[in-house]
């Protein structure tokens, strides 16, 4: 049984992982910092450490839990928040993983991150622009580090069931939606690839409409 951490886990796109990660029989385990949130994750089954990510102790010991062997998931990420997460909270969960002997991260960003800055219309730009360039730090700092990295920038996120028609790309300018299902279905196949090593894909579905 597979074993992974998951940061994020308690709603939107950590959600989604977490879900899909308990229907293909994973042991999983997460922290989680509301205390509701974490008693509803424990009842589906999830390994709980309940904290915060910028607190280093609490990331420490839910790498811990989770063991040296555990594959990791972050999709720490927030929205005008007076402490944001998107970068100082993954560099803890990075810096954490490497002291605690673990090695494999997807960390989960958004479009417009590092060179796909060129490709944010100017709206996002003005109302995403400062989490973006967080989260574009969080790359940076994890692409410098000893972990095994893989780095996935979705496009605009939907809820919903998968529809299994999204599409990795590479390289290209993206736009558009793409359901959380489906980013946590591919981001779980890429956790075990070996050809996802190193590797930066941007995801959306064509044609999606907002529902």
């Amino acid at each position: 049984m597979p074993t992974t951490l998951i940061f994020g886990a308690s709603r939107g796109l950590g959600r989604a992982f977490t879900d899909q990660a308990l229907r293909q029989g994973h042991r999983v385990v997460a922290l989680v910092r509301n205390a509701d949130m974490a008693a509803e994750l424990q009842t589906l089954g999830v390994e709980v450490v309940q904290g915060d990510a910028l607190d280093a102790a609490a990331v420490a010991q839910a790498c811990l839990l989770a063991g040296s062997e555990a594959r990791v998931v972050s999709t720490l990420g927030s929205f005008r928040q007076a402490q944001p997460v998107d970068y100082q909270g993954n560099r803890l969960v990075i810096d954490e993983m490497e002291r605690a002997g673990l090695k494999r991260l997807l960390l989960v960003t958004s479009l417009g991150c590092g060179d796909s800055w060129q490709y944010l219309p100017e709206r996002a730009r003005e109302a995403f622009g400062h989490e973006v360039r967080l989260k574009s730090l969080a790359e940076s700092w994890l692409q410098t580090s000893s972990l095994e990295w893989t780095i996935v920038r979705p496009a605009g996120l939907q809820d919903g069931e998968a529809t299994g028609k999204a599409l990795l790309s590479q390289g290209q300018e993206v736009h558009g939606l793409v359901r959380r299902q489906d980013v946590a279905l591919q981001g779980l196949q890429l956790l075990t690839s070996e050809q996802a090593l190193g590797q930066i894909y941007a995801i959306g579905e064509p044609g999606l409409q907002r529902s």
